[in-house]
């Protein structure tokens, strides 16, 4: 992973001592509101419902075993023992005391970490495949060309101030989008062409929030020596014609659907022909320089066959440990090895929270079989990217002991769900609540593991800062006269073939959601084809047997 120079530890320190200076004069009183807001968003923090929040960038979510355990300091010592892992695999706090921020801001900087862009009208955190370098199914490693993009917009003084936030994704595998790129602004798919050269399909205008847009492909292929003149043109278009008069419609998202996909695209076009070639170029030697903060670990040469057949030996003597490597374990492109996902989901804790014991178990776990690194998942989990398959079961008896061997990854109770109206001022409901409740009700691994992989996302408003819209199932709180209440969608997708979910009529209260979740599987579970997966069951029966069954005695 990416290691500070010089450099980077004096911008970040000189960005932390201004922070410093700006929060004691917001304290005394010579600062307004108004004139405090930008300078904290540029530092990663907001004021939420009931406290300040402190967003800090993982970018591509690589984190070492030394950053997880100042982490986890910081939750001890100046929040309340926890921290929660957001879906873009960043980290957030949600109980600093505003006069301690720039301490943490300084804390984090002693192990190269910041909260720099992580909110704001600005470039945020890059994102990436969690599994990235190891996945079987990748084309191209694509966190050296996230580290490139970072670089290239952190402090970029040009984009400091777009019409709205901004979010660039990247993805190497060739079949699947664990990135989820096609609903970022930017999502970027690395290719190679019929020659061996290395590129990227770009797509532009695809979010969620109030106007769901996926993405428009406005170049097949571009060489990755135009990787950054490309990015600027595109930002230089939005920066100009984006609107400003109005936050709902100021996305990029908006302005591509204004102009049309084609016409977006030829001003790109136009624009980067007076770029191309310039500064911005990329050269061999600046990939190669970032693809060396990516090298392979110090992998063990290890028989393959041999480990995965003691591997299936010690599964067939524990059923639990069974289910925990089917559902908890994927491929690795090294021979011998795994990649382990610690569930963050067990019943009755908000999905994505870990708390400070926990980060420092992790921490522990990944210096003892992960070459000491760890990475945040889409999904809020954690992945142990390197393990050897041999050092598995004593890995999952750790993580059970400690609380995240939840074997339940890809299954409906693995949900995707934000702070909602638990912490976040913006949201008309509460998310954790409806989480919880949905959990407890669906309790029975042996059903879960019947019914499949299924998404189910949640959404304490419009932001959908869950990703409702393209969960298999996807919830949205909403308000009705004061009151919470809750909208269904069916039929979301987040991968290789993203599509955005359908309402399924009016909204339900809180304590009716376990019962409609269950109405829903119920005819899934009729209606599907042997092992046909719960989306599939969807788009062949369409909306509305599912429609029918849930509304049957209120209409």
């Amino acid at each position: 992973m990416y290691v500070y120079d010089d450099f980077d530890r004096q911008i970040i320190q000189q960005r932390v001592a201004q922070f410093r200076g700006q929060t004691q004069r917001y304290l005394a009183g010579e600062l307004t509101d108004q004139e405090f807001l930008p300078l904290r968003l540029q530092n990663g923090l907001y004021i939420q419902r009931l406290a300040p929040m402190l967003r800090v960038n993982v970018p591509y979510g690589m984190l070492n075993s030394t950053q997880l355990r100042k982490l986890a300091h910081i939750a001890r010592f100046y929040d309340k023992g926890y921290c929660h892992v957001s879906t873009r695999q960043n980290i957030q706090f949600n109980w600093p005391e505003l006069a301690e921020v720039p301490n943490i801001l300084a804390e984090l900087a002693e192990v190269e970490m910041h909260a720099t862009q992580s909110s704001g009208n600005c470039i945020r955190n890059i994102t990436s495949d969690q599994f990235a370098g190891i996945a079987e199914d990748e084309l191209v490693d694509p966190r050296p060309y996230c580290e490139i993009i970072r670089q290239w917009s952190s402090f970029h003084p040009e984009f400091a101030f777009l019409p709205r936030k901004f979010k660039i994704a990247v993805t190497g595998a060739e079949d699947s989008d664990r990135a989820a790129t096609q609903v970022h602004d930017i999502g970027l798919q690395l290719r190679r062409s019929e020659t061996g050269e290395i590129g990227f399909k770009v797509l532009v205008g695809g979010g969620l929030g109030r106007t769901p847009v996926i993405g428009s492909a406005i170049r097949e292929f571009l060489p990755q020596a135009h990787l950054l003149s490309y990015l600027e043109a595109i930002l230089r278009i939005y920066n100009q014609l984006g609107r400003r008069d109005n936050k709902y419609k100021a996305r990029i998202k908006i302005l591509v659907r204004a102009m049309g996909a084609e016409a977006f695209a030829e001003k790109v076009e136009a624009e980067w022909q007076q770029l191309k070639g310039g500064h911005s170029t990329l050269t061999d030697e600046e990939i190669e320089r970032a693809r060396h903060f990516f090298t392979l670990p110090d992998y063990e040469h290890l028989d393959g066959a041999r480990t995965e057949a003691e591997l299936q030996a010690q599964a067939a003597g524990s059923k639990a440990f069974s289910r925990w490597l089917q559902r908890n374990t994927r491929g690795h492109r090294q021979p011998g090895y795994a990649a382990v996902v610690l569930s963050l989901k067990p019943t009755g804790v908000a999905p994505g929270d870990v708390t400070e014991v926990q980060l420092d178990n992790i921490a522990e776990l990944a210096d003892t079989y992960s070459f000491g690194e760890v990475r945040t998942t889409h999904e809020q989990n954690i992945v142990l990217a390197d393990v050897k398959k041999s050092a598995l079961f004593a890995l999952w008896q750790q993580a059970k002991a400690a609380g995240f061997a939840t074997p339940n990854i890809g299954t409906l109770t693995d949900m995707i769900c934000c702070p909602g109206g638990d912490f976040c001022s913006l949201a008309n409901a509460k998310s954790i609540p409806v989480a919880e409740a949905i959990q407890r009700r669906f309790d029975d691994m042996d059903y879960l593991y019947d019914l499949g992989d299924i998404d189910l996302n949640i959404s304490g408003c419009m932001n959908a800062c869950g990703h409702h819209h393209v969960g298999h199932i996807g919830i949205l709180g909403v308000d009705k006269k004061g009151e919470e209440f809750y909208q269904v969608q069916l039929g979301g997708n987040a991968g290789a073939n993203t599509t955005l979910g359908r309402v399924l009529g009016p909204s339900f209260g809180r304590e009716e959601m376990p019962a409609v979740i269950q109405k829903l599987l119920d005819v899934y579970v009729e209606n599907r084809s042997d092992d046909e997966p719960f989306v599939d069951t969807y788009q062949r029966i369409g909306l509305e047997p599912f429609k029918e069954r849930v509304y049957a005695k209120s209409h």
